[in-house]
Parts: C-alpha cells; sequence; structure tokens
C-alpha cells in the first residue's frame, strides 16, 4: 500500500509581496473541487483561492487519488497549509 503525500498550498508569486495589492486581507477557499477518492491528473485544479483582488486556481503537482481533504470553503488558509492527501501514481 502506498502512503499518502501531503499536497500544500504553494508559495504565493514573488509579486505578492512586492505590489501588495493581492495580499491584501485573509486569502479564504472560494471552491473545494475535490473530495475523497476522486482520482485527480497533474495540474488539475484542486481548490479555488480568493483573494478580494484575484481568483487563484491551485493545481494538484501529482496524479493519484485523494485520501482526504483538508480544506472547506470559506476557510482562511495560508501559504504551505495543507490542501489534501493523495496516493501518487
Amino acid at each position: 500500500m502506498l502512503s499518502a503525500v501531503e499536497i500544500r498550498i504553494p508559495k504565493y508569486p514573488e509579486c505578492w509581496s512586492s505590489c501588495g495589492n493581492c495580499a491584501n486581507g485573509d486569502i479564504i477557499v472560494q471552491s473545494v473541487l475535490i473530495a475523497a477518492g476522486d482520482r485527480v491528473a497533474r495540474d488539475d485544479t484542486l481548490i479555488v483561492l480568493e483573494t478580494g483582488k484575484v481568483a487563484l486556481d491551485i493545481p494538484s503537482p501529482y496524479e493519484g487519488v485523494i485520501t482526504e481533504v483538508r480544506v472547506g470553503e470559506y476557510q482562511s488558509v495560508n501559504e504551505g497549509d495543507v490542501i489534501a492527501l493523495i496516493e501518487r501514481d
């Protein structure tokens, strides 16, 4: 049996702190597009984040089966937080 790997919110772009327009306020999970048991391909969108200025699609870095989702809609999140666990192919 394969062990699950954490999928985390990736590092924000460099412009995030230099410009500051997107980084004002909380970052909220607008949509969760996955559930436990879902098979995802690399680059499939897992969640959508809302910053108040822009929506960010967060893609899967791996192909595999989602074993656990650790975020919910309208939850405040930060860079590096765990989105889900996946058993990689």
